[in-house]
């Protein structure tokens, strides 16, 4: 039976491409029925509190694109807000009981967007020229729907991919000018997915020439080409015309090995031409990189409908066909590229080319030292050398480089207009709904005492464990964790969840880099396998861990998933998980080597394996790109002195749908059982997420326009990048020679330094310093509250004691303090120390030093002072700094009062002082670094503290007005090759 009214909405939705319109005049027009029934409001409405899937799913789409569109002129709210969904409901002309309904049904998506730095361009790519040309982009996005996105994440991407494409130089354009870029995301979060969308889109608008650099080895090369050829390329671009019934005819095609080929490659009905966008030609093959090419380099030479225009004159340039190449980056592979680019000559500066250099921070950067130029000329690295000559060769090729680790890229030297440094954009992707991160395991911001913690509310104690226990390493319990986590995904596909999300189950060991080391390890994980699984004593092994440890998480995580009652509910499926893992012979895989047969192993293939369900014993190689499929246990101690390093060897970040709640990590940490104290790599990967949510909560922060114009371009982000470790550095020492901060600022906003000396002596000197403060804890305690905000329902409470000291008295102290290390303080001292005037005018500060509860109170007097409240906290693995310091609750109160939002506030703490846009708060702690209470209560023997052991700790907060005019919060310094 026709659903007239399904396609009534799917008629005026087609009809509303870019903006909602009246629904009533449009559905009127298109209307199939005589009656017009079908353009009753009221029984739409029905429909949709009745559950009607494909009625909901037609708005879900278009509903979402509206909601999360940027830069639009049809509404001036800000997208993903309710603002942005009532004007258009207005446009729409929907009433109030219709509204809630969809509301409903289509909740507002108000996840954050990409966050944009971007230098002015020339806009080119507007909605309708995009619309206009959309083939490949409509196909593909159809593809991520089939797989499962859902609206909103398409959307996202949608958005994301556009700002990108925006941004990249018009491909009509008549002079020509090639755009720098990098674009950020995170660890296995689907970098890929956007630059595939970008690729789409810019061949789509005119892009005739793609050339993208897939990681080092071919196995990331060709994993990158499968990945384009499946989703963005499709069937008939890689077939180009051939019969695929016709057995001779598909003899040396692509994939006909591939448990996917064709039906997970996407169609596009026919070649691309017949429908009148361009065909895509193929220069790389899954398995064959890019190699010379023929006389001529005929695989270039494109017709021209008018011969005396150039190829990127619109007449040439929508009837060409795209050619499409991955390419790793090797110095002989990218050789042979440059070489036969330059045998072309002319055509080359009319192809408007794009290239995608994945892992960019990787071999791409150039790591000479600037000392080594020769006559003013830069000495490059080799593969930073090739891709230069590329950029060179192609007058019109736009670069766009993709990382979770931008470290190395933001200190590219800016003055070398020959090398990468993203002058012109730096886009930060957002987090994906379902992706688990490295804030996943770790409880950064958790207010729940450590005593109190449990898999419901710790990230922790749901996924992390530690190497060492009291009986030695516990590898053999990974193992454990393996074969009981691969039983439950068994378990779950027996009550209905889909096969699919459990298609491949691994275990990552990774201990070192040493090839050498790989095979005694993986001896000893076959060892173990053979000795441990044999006998009905494993079975009681076993049920002790599913008791103690699965059975807890899942109760409490698996998130609608099934989980077994009982060990004896989940035995059945433990001897057919043990099978998988073991078949062939060999739980497990070596997957390092000092070359490319190293890596050549059908069991390594996830894509043409059908299932793999293995101990992966890997090392560097294993540890950037390259994704392991199905990762849910890894055993982790590999010791790295670089930040992006450690951040890319974080092979247990990624989408686990389905088994969030089985991810486990074990890993090496500071534990009373580790036999390596020198080295806490969970807590090395907690600060680095530190850092790296600094780092993108900035890019957030500076993203907002002002006045119309970027208040921060590409070219200031060089101080962005902050160090809490001693031992480890944000990228190497070679890639970070450009950057110099100089200045932060941040009104309204927490400063914390935390690298405090570690000597006795400084301490001793800071303490003195601070001397003429000290009178703060003279005062009598008061209580201070924090009203009912986002955070908690409740009134909170703390005891503090206050102080208000004048601006100078206050700069005067700080201004002498010393510190650990690089003096990361001095760019906001610079700061600090302008706000007499020079930038803003704060004339006080209210000084607050909150107190523990009574119930672990430890007092003592500093320098003679009142007795005040220590607080107990403690440095990690050799680490300069500490974590935070300052309470969260302490942190929204004050900021609470900054802001001045809360007028109750302001009146029932500091009498009204912190609504004067002149003055500032700063919380001050007197910190002992002692690592249990009974330590902090020695260093207060009979109340009395030694200032060599007293770090005052501080948070200054200045107040949300202090700026100038010019609203800007950074100034820097950049070592440049042109200064």
């Amino acid at each position: 039976m026709t659903d007239h009214l399904l396609n009534l909405h799917n008629a005026v939705l087609g009809a509303m491409p870019l903006a909602p319109k009246n629904f009533t005049r449009i559905a009127l027009a298109v209307s199939e029925t005589t009656d017009g029934a079908d353009t009753d409001l009221g029984i739409f409405r029905d429909r949709l509190v009745s559950g009607d899937s494909d009625l909901k799913a037609a708005w879900s789409t278009k509903l979402t694109a509206w909601d999360l569109a940027e830069h639009i002129d049809w509404s001036a709210a800000p997208p993903r807000t309710d603002e942005r969904r009532t004007d258009t409901y207005l446009r729409l002309g929907f009433d109030t009981d219709l509204r809630k309904a969809l509301t409903i049904s289509v909740p507002v998506f108000k996840e954050p967007g990409a966050a944009v730095i971007s230098d002015t361009f020339q806009p080119w790519y507007s909605r309708e020229r995009a619309a206009a040309r959309s083939f490949y982009w409509d196909a593909y996005a159809e593809l991520l729907r089939r797989k499962g996105w859902s609206d909103a994440a398409v959307s996202s991407l949608d958005e994301a991919s556009r700002s990108v494409v925006e941004r990249l130089s018009d491909p009509i354009r008549r002079d020509a000018y090639g755009a720098r870029g990098l674009v950020v995301g995170y660890v296995q979060s689907g970098k890929t997915a956007n630059f595939t969308g970008v690729t789409a889109k810019a061949i789509d608008a005119g892009y005739r020439l793609v050339i993208v650099l897939g990681g080092t080895l071919n196995l990331l090369r060709s994993q990158t080409q499968r990945r384009l050829d499946m989703e963005l390329i499709g069937r008939e671009n890689i077939l180009r015309g051939a019969d695929p019934d016709d057995v001779d005819a598909m003899i040396g095609v692509d994939y006909q090995d591939d448990e996917d080929w064709p039906h997970k490659f996407v169609s596009h009905g026919g070649r691309p031409s017949t429908f009148g966008a361009c065909d895509i030609e193929r220069l790389t093959t899954r398995d064959d990189d890019y190699k010379s090419l023929l006389t001529g380099i005929r695989a270039l030479d494109y017709d021209k409908v008018e011969r005396t225009q150039p190829l990127h004159d619109p007449a040439n340039l929508y009837h060409a066909a795209a050619r499409v190449m991955v390419v790793k980056k090797n110095q002989s592979v990218l050789t042979k590229l440059v070489n036969d680019l330059r045998k072309i000559g002319r055509i080359l500066g009319e192809i408007p080319a794009l290239i995608i250099d994945d892992e960019s921070d990787q071999a791409s950067i150039n790591t000479t030292d600037p000392r080594k130029r020769k006559d003013g000329k830069e000495t490059r690295t080799a593969i930073n050398g090739l891709i230069s000559e590329l950029l060179g060769l192609l007058p019109r090729a736009q670069y766009v480089g993709y990382t979770a680790t931008p470290f190395a890229n933001v200190f590219v030297d800016p003055d070398d207009e020959k090398d990468i440094f993203p002058r012109d954009f730096l886009i930060s992707l957002p987090r994906p709904v379902g992706y688990m991160g490295v804030q996943d395991f770790h409880d950064l911001h958790s207010e729940v005492p450590d005593d109190e913690r449990m898999p419901a509310n710790s990230q922790e104690k749901a996924h992390v464990r530690g190497i060492y226990d009291s009986t030695g390493d516990r590898l053999l319990e990974a193992l454990d964790a393996f074969v009981i986590s691969g039983a439950m995904k068994l378990y779950r596909i027996a009550q209905g969840v889909p096969e699919n999300k459990f298609r491949h189950h691994t275990m990552l060991v990774h201990e070192s880099v040493r090839v050498a080391e790989h095979s005694d390890l993986a001896q000893r994980l076959n060892s173990l396998w053979n000795s441990s699984y044999m006998s009905a004593e494993s079975h009681t092994r076993l049920a002790d861990l599913f008791a103690s440890d699965f059975q807890q998480v899942c109760a409490a995580r698996a998130d609608g998933f099934p989980s077994p009652s009982s060990y004896e509910d989940l035995r059945p499926y433990i001897s057919r998980s043990r099978q998988l893992i073991a078949s062939g012979g060999n739980p497990v895989i070596i997957v390092n080597g000092d070359a490319e047969r190293d890596y050549e192993q059908a069991n390594l293939d996830f894509d043409r394996t059908p299932n793999v369900w293995k101990v992966l014993v890997g090392g560097t190689k294993l540890s950037r790109g390259f994704t392991v499929e199905g990762l849910t246990v890894t055993y982790y101690r590999r010791k790295t002195q670089q930040s992006d390093t450690l951040m890319q060897m974080g092979r247990w970040f990624g989408f686990r749908d389905g088994y969030r709640d089985l991810v486990r990590l074990y890993i090496g940490r500071e534990e009373p059982y580790g036999k390596d104290k020198t080295l806490d790599l969970y807590g090395a990967f907690e600060a680095i997420c530190q850092d790296e949510e600094a780092f993108r909560s900035q890019l957030a922060q500076y993203a907002a326009m002002i006045d119309g114009e970027p208040q921060l371009t590409p070219f200031k982000l060089l101080p962005l990048v902050s160090q809490h470790l001693a031992l480890i550095k944000p990228t190497a020492r070679n890639k970070m020679l450009n950057a110099e901060l100089v200045e932060i600022r941040s009104p309204g906003t927490p400063i914390e330094p935390a690298a405090y000396p570690l000597s006795s002596a400084a301490t001793r000197r800071n303490t003195e310093r601070w001397r003429p403060l000290l009178h703060v804890f003279d005062a009598q305690p008061r209580t201070l509250a924090l009203p009912p905000d986002d955070s908690s329902p409740l009134t909170r409470t703390f005891q503090a004691t206050t102080a208000v000291v004048p601006h100078f008295s206050l700069v005067s102290v700080l201004s002498q303090l010393e510190w650990e290390g690089d003096n990361h303080f001095t760019p906001h001292l610079n700061y600090l120390s302008q706000l007499d005037g020079t930038v803003a005018k704060v004339d006080n500060w209210l000084v607050v030093a909150p107190q523990t509860t009574a119930s672990r109170r430890v007092e003592a007097s500093v320098l003679g002072s009142a007795p005040c409240s220590l607080v107990r906290r403690t440095r990690q693995m050799g680490k300069v700094s500490f974590g935070r310091i300052s309470g969260l609750e302490h942190r929204r109160w004050a900021q609470s009062l900054i802001s001045n939002a809360r007028e109750e506030a302001v009146s029932a703490t500091s009498g009204g002082l912190a609504a004067d846009p002149r003055a500032g708060i700063v919380l001050l702690y007197p910190v002992i670094e002692a690592r249990t209470d009974a330590e902090l209560k020695s260093a207060a023997l009979n109340g009395v503290v030694d200032p060599s052991r007293v770090i005052l700790a501080f948070t200054v907060i200045p107040p949300a007005a202090a700026n100038d005019s010019s609203q800007r919060l950074l100034r820097y310094r950049a070592k440049r090759s042109g200064d």
